[in-house]
C-alpha cells in the first residue's frame, strides 16, 4: 500500500539569518504565513503550547536517533501538505497558530566560543526581511517600540519554553515511555495510506508507572501536557475529514475550469 513517511524536522529559516542590529528595519508578515511552513507537514512544538494545540492538531513526537524526542504538531497527511494554510498562504483564523510560526522572521540563537554552546542567545533574523522599507524596531533613542516589545516577549517566553520541553521528553525519555506508532487510512479492509516515523506516549506503560514517578511528573507540571497529547491524538479523524474536504474543494475548482 502507499506509504506517507513523516518528516518531522521543519527548518525555519530557508536562507541566511543575522544578528539583529538597532538600526535594521524589518518586513514583518501582515496576515499571511512565511512561505517555508506552507509546505510543511509537521510544525515543532513547545509543552507550553500542548492544551491550545491540542484542539486542532494531532501532537506527535519526532525523533532522529531513538533517543531524543522532540513535540510536533501534524498538519497534514502527506509531504509537503499543510491543511490549516490557504491558497493566499494565511492560517485558518479558527485554529491555533504555532508559536514557530508566529515568531518568524526573529529567532533566538546561541552563542558559539571556541565551538562550544555559552548560555547567551542573540537576536537574529533573516536576511532577506531586513530592507528599508520595513519598520523600525528601535526609536532613535536605542529605545525599543511597540512592533518590537511583542517580539522579544513571544521569543523570550518560547525559548524558556523550549528548555522545558526539551526536560520533559528528556523525563519522558528515561521513564521509557515513547513508543513509535502509525496512522492507517482504510480503504474496506486495506490501508490506502500510512503515515508512520512518528511516536507517542505509550499509555499502558503510563498507567504503570510507579507512584513515586507520576508525583515526580505532577510536580514538574508536564501531566497535564501529557493528557493533552493523549487527546490531541483524536485529531487524526479531524485532519482526515479536512484532507477529504480539500480534495473534494479542488475537484470542483477542476471541474469548473474543464467547463469553461
Amino acid at each position: 500500500p502507499p506509504r506517507s513517511t513523516l518528516f518531522p524536522y521543519t527548518t525555519l529559516f530557508r536562507s541566511e539569518i543575522v544578528p539583529l542590529q538597532k538600526t535594521d528595519k524589518v518586513l514583518l508578515p501582515g496576515g499571511s504565513t512565511p512561505e517555508f511552513c506552507r509546505g510543511a507537514n509537521t510544525l515543532a512544538l513547545s509543552c507550553g503550547e500542548f492544551v491550545a494545540a491540542a484542539r486542532d492538531y494531532p501532537i506527535a513526537f519526532a525523533s532522529r536517533d531513538g533517543e531524543s524526542f522532540a513535540p510536533v504538531a501534524l498538519l497534514g497527511l502527506g509531504e509537503g501538505q499543510n491543511l490549516f494554510v490557504d491558497a493566499k498562504g494565511v492560517w485558518d483564523a479558527q485554529c491555533y497558530v504555532p508559536a514557530f510560526v508566529r515568531r518568524y522572521p526573529f529567532c533566538l540563537a546561541r552563542v558559539l566560543v571556541e565551538g562550544k554552546p555559552r548560555d547567551e542567545r542573540i537576536v537574529c533574523v533573516e536576511k532577506a526581511y531586513v530592507d528599508a522599507n520595513g519598520l523600525p524596531l528601535y526609536d532613535a533613542d536605542g529605545k525599543a517600540t511597540a512592533n518590537w516589545l511583542g517580539f522579544e516577549q513571544l521569543l523570550q517566553s518560547y525559548e524558556n519554553d523550549l528548555e522545558l520541553t526539551g526536560r520533559m521528553c528528556a523525563a519522558l525519555a528515561v521513564l521509557g515511555l515513547f513508543e513509535p506508532f502509525e496512522f492507517k487510512i482504510m480503504n474496506g479492509d486495506q490501508p490506502a495510506l500510512t503515515i508512520q516515523g512518528m511516536h507517542r506516549i505509550d499509555e499502558k506503560r503510563f498507567l504503570e508507572l510507579k507512584p513515586a514517578s507520576y508525583k515526580a511528573l505532577v510536580s514538574k507540571g508536564f501531566m497535564g501536557r501529557i493528557y493533552s497529547h493523549f487527546n490531541s491524538l483524536e485529531n487524526f479523524g479531524r485532519l482526515y475529514n479536512r484532507a477529504l474536504a480539500l480534495a473534494a474543494e479542488q475537484a470542483r475548482l477542476q471541474k469548473q475550469k474543464i467547463q469553461r
